[in-house]
């Protein structure tokens, strides 16, 4: 057995050695036999370095593979990466237009050749960083959105829907960003509080007999007004309905209609209609048949409709327009107003509702089969509450618009023939025309939604359409791993093409992970400087603190605050871990493996914590809580194991008893990492390696059983008495200011046996246990209950007057900040107003306040 083992854990050492072995070996890549178990990670996005909230979706997917793997699964985990159409044609854009080039000058061929560098350029580092985070993902499997086996699929779907009348063409109001050129989802317009303007407008009425006033925040969309439209229920505008009005600076007439829309409390309740520019009013313009007239250029300059405006971009437009009412009496009056403004997730600039031909997919038949699927619990969500947010989209779900004005993505299989203007539709290139027979064709020139192929993703990467012996075992997938944000973007879509084309939901549960915020609870953003890069975290701390770290933090449906203190508590532990190792590994001289017999009490009691321990960890992980378990293993590794079992067996490894301690301290050793492999690998890995019990690999060793006869609670509660017992001896020493190297004296009303006297004696640092009923003098109490008490003699080792004194002020201390938190939490503004997790902290903190408290009372007690 190779015993060598470093004075110190450096991860830097072992992590990419580990890591070139387990894909050596072939671990990640499914056996032949056992249950299955399969996850497709959440493609990200080949737009730059991945982020704490990827590290956080992989860590989480990693512990739940790994311990699949361990207990026997066949285990597939998918990887791959996501082309992200807008935002990488903008990223790709802003690259060579510092170069001085423009898409449109290198032409859509050129251009995509540099993004198809971009794109291999991004995937290779973003599969470095997933390595470096430690993911048993198959890299024999990677995927990409824009592969041809995925292109494939894309096509496949898309001209089936369409002939199944469920993608038509149509005109439809969409959200269009001027600077990336392409519409955007409902879901990708991101809306911010602007501070803004309203300006009431006068509308002549067109027999001359006086005016309607309207109120807008986009003076420039009455280039476009085809209506004004008043609440039927609206009594001072009743008599007015049916009327015409002059729109001013343009000299159309316009009526006045009746629609519930119109708000009466907005503004003066009389609301312009510019059916082409604003999507509830492309709604009334529907029902009442108005006019559709588009004032805008894709770029967001004023077009031919808009007369002298003509050529203006639309904010220098509202410019001139309030400038011309304003000279021509047309305005009334200019209010100061806070507004929510819909802007690009990607650009950010603001979008604007453009009246366009789109591609969009019918959803509400789609959405049926998965809205059941939700509701009969055979697609699960974790936390329970997302099912709510989950259904409530989906009624009232809209068609998907699934066009986009691009160059990189999947182009649209749609071919029109330029002679006979027949649409033809297909998963190969067309090279006549099916209806006419000519070769005179143009290919629609729009591609894919990029969420249109990541809607496939759960089967598209195990080979569909493919019949293939992955898609056969491998669907559907187990769990989907996902963040909040994308719902509606993903989850949705995937859930409705599942059941489309397989006939079977894309997987078993949906955990939706937390959002990774900072210490402060403030979304990391690049404005705001305060992100923290995964891999900076990695180099300084190493893979195995930051993924214990977001495992510990991970509690169901409350986000993360990070503080990078947390990390550092986590490479503590690994040392811990670390230390603990290779004190027993430097005590493992002669070893032979033998039966754990004749175990005295502090064997049984390590051995039955380790049980539960076993048994808590597996369940926590089985039910997505990962931070139960995560909590449970290290209590028990560094409190249990380290602070207790190892100290009391350092004496009895220099007795007759040296080869029983050494085999309990090796099964509680080697239980303890692989409970610990999944959430921290590499350092597993290393340790386990220098183990007698070891085997090829912790990574595809067996996950840990509960032996039930190794349960002993007589043991664990007579165990737990003595650690109480020696935690009140060091408490009163810590109070009062004794050495905890200091031996003391105690007294007791039980007789104690000799091995728990030992323990009393090695952990407590105590010279002489008397046995009395009788509390001695000068004496501060370490434990009472109801039949055991238990006294520190302080003899000459301290002034008890000045100690009594000293203890009174530190509690007047303690009560005063007990005070502060007790009046906070009396406070109803502060219980309705401020988020959980400072509720929850403020009463963590008072609790911990009041046990102080009442320690400190018993030692005065005890004293006086």
């Amino acid at each position: 057995m190779n015993n060598e083992i470093g004075t110190r854990y450096d991860p830097a050492n072992i992590e990419t050695k580990w890591y070139k072995f387990w894909l050596e070996k072939g671990y990640f890549t499914p056996k032949k036999d056992g249950p299955k178990y399969s996850i497709v990670i959440p493609p990200p996005n080949i737009t730059g370095k991945i982020h704490m909230g990827h590290a956080l979706n992989i860590t989480l997917q990693d512990i739940l593979v790994r311990f699949k793997r361990m207990n026997g699964f066949k285990t597939l985990w998918v990887p791959g990466e996501d082309h992200a159409g807008i935002a990488t044609q903008t990223a790709v854009e802003k690259a060579i237009e510092k170069e001085g080039k423009k898409r449109e000058e290198l032409g859509r061929e050129k251009f995509l050749e540099i993004v198809w560098d971009w794109a291999n350029t991004y995937r290779n580092t973003i599969k470095n960083q997933i390595m470096a985070i430690g993911a048993s993902v198959d890299w024999t499997r990677e995927r990409f959105t824009l592969d041809e086996g995925l292109s494939k699929a894309v096509k496949k779907v898309f001209v089936s829907l369409y002939k199944k009348g469920l993608i038509y063409k149509g005109k439809y109001i969409v959200n269009w960003c001027p600077r990336c050129k392409t519409v955007l989802s409902d879901e990708e317009v991101e809306y911010e509080e602007h501070d803004g303007k309203l300006y009431y407008i006068k509308y002549p009425f067109a027999d001359g007999n006086g005016e309607i006033i309207i109120a807008t925040t986009r003076p420039e969309t009455m280039l476009g007004d085809t209506a004004i439209a008043v609440s039927p229920s609206d009594e001072r505008y009743k008599e007015l309905i049916g009327k015409e009005v002059i729109v001013p600076l343009v000299g159309r007439k316009i009526k006045i209609i009746a629609d519930m829309h119109a708000d009466p409390e907005f503004g003066t309740g009389a609301l312009k209609v510019t059916p082409a520019h604003d999507p509830n009013d492309y709604l009334i313009g529907q029902r009442h048949n108005l006019e559709f007239i588009n004032i805008f250029k894709d770029d967001m300059t004023i077009n031919e409709n808009g007369g002298k405006y003509k050529g203006l971009d639309r904010y220098q437009a509202r410019e001139k327009i309030v400038e011309d009412l304003e000279k021509e009496g047309y305005l009334v009056k200019i209010e100061d107003i806070k507004h929510s403004v819909g802007h690009c997730y990607r650009c950010n600039t603001v979008i604007e509702p453009m009246l366009m031909d789109q591609w969009f997919v019918k959803m509400k038949p789609l959405a049926e089969k998965a809205i059941e699927a939700v509701e009969k619990g055979e697609v699960k969500f974790y936390p329970d509450r997302w099912k709510k947010v989950y259904l409530n989209w989906m009624y009232e779900i809209r068609d998907w618009c699934i066009s986009r004005q691009l160059w990189w993505g999947h182009r649209i299989p749609i071919w029109y023939c330029q002679d006979c203007g027949h649409i033809n539709v297909s998963e190969e290139e067309v090279k006549k025309c099916e209806k006419c027979g000519s070769t005179n064709l143009k290919q629609e020139e729009d591609v894919l939604d990029t969420w249109f192929s990541s809607a496939l993703w759960p089967f598209s990467t195990l080979g569909w359409p493919e019949n293939t012996s992955d898609l056969k075992e491998f669907y559907p997938t187990d769990v989907l791993v996902t963040g909040f944000d994308i719902i509606f973007f993903w989850v949705a879509r995937m859930v409705m093409m599942g059941y489309e084309f397989m006939g079977k939901k894309p997987f078993n549960d949906v955990y939706i992970h937390q959002l990774v915020r900072d210490k402060f609870g403030r979304k990391m953003s690049k404005s705001l400087g305060n992100g923290i890069d995964p891999l900076e975290v990695i180099q300084e701390y190493g893979a195995d603190p930051m993924r214990f770290t977001l495992a510990l933090l991970a509690a169901q449906g409350r986000d993360i605050k990070l503080d990078i203190k947390n990390i550092d508590t986590s490479k503590k532990f690994a040392n811990k871990i670390w230390n603990a190792t290779r004190f027993i590994i430097m005590n493992l001289e002669d070893y032979k493996e033998i039966p754990l017999e004749n175990l005295n009490l502090s064997d049984k009691w390590i051995l039955s914590r380790l049980q539960k321990t076993i048994k808590n960890v597996t369940n926590a992980i089985e039910q997505y809580e990962f931070n139960l378990a995560a909590r449970e293993i290290y209590n028990f590794f560094w409190d249990e194991f380290c602070d207790w079992y190892i100290e009391v067996s350092k004496p009895r490894l220099k007795t007759e008893e040296k080869h029983l301690v050494q085999n309990v301290l090796v099964t509680v050793l080697d239980n303890s990492l692989k409970l610990l492999h999944p959430f921290m690998p590499f350092i597993t890995e290393e340790l386990w390696q220098k183990l007698p019990t070891s085997g090829e690999s912790i990574t595809v060793s067996e996950w840990p059983k509960v032996n039930d006869e190794l349960i002993d609670n007589s043991s664990e509660e007579r165990f737990s008495l003595l650690m109480n017992i020696i935690k009140g001896i060091r408490n009163v020493k810590a109070e009062i200011n004794i050495p905890q190297s200091q031996k003391v004296n105690i007294t007791s009303n039980h007789d104690f046996t000799e091995e728990e006297k030992l323990y009393i004696r090695t952990l407590g640092n105590v010279e002489n246990i008397k046995i009395s009923d009788q509390k001695p003098e000068k004496s501060a109490s370490a434990f009472v209950n109801n039949e055991l008490e238990v006294y520190v003699e302080l003899g000459n080792l301290i002034d008890i007057e000045t100690e009594i004194n000293r203890l009174s002020k530190k509690i007047e201390k303690l009560e005063n900040d007990a005070q502060k938190f007790r009046t906070k939490l009396s406070n109803k503004k502060f219980l309705e107003g401020a988020p959980e997790e400072i509720v929850e902290e403020a009463r963590e903190k008072l609790a911990n306040i009041e046990e102080q408290i009442k320690k400190i009372k018993n030692i005065i007690t005890s004293l006086k």
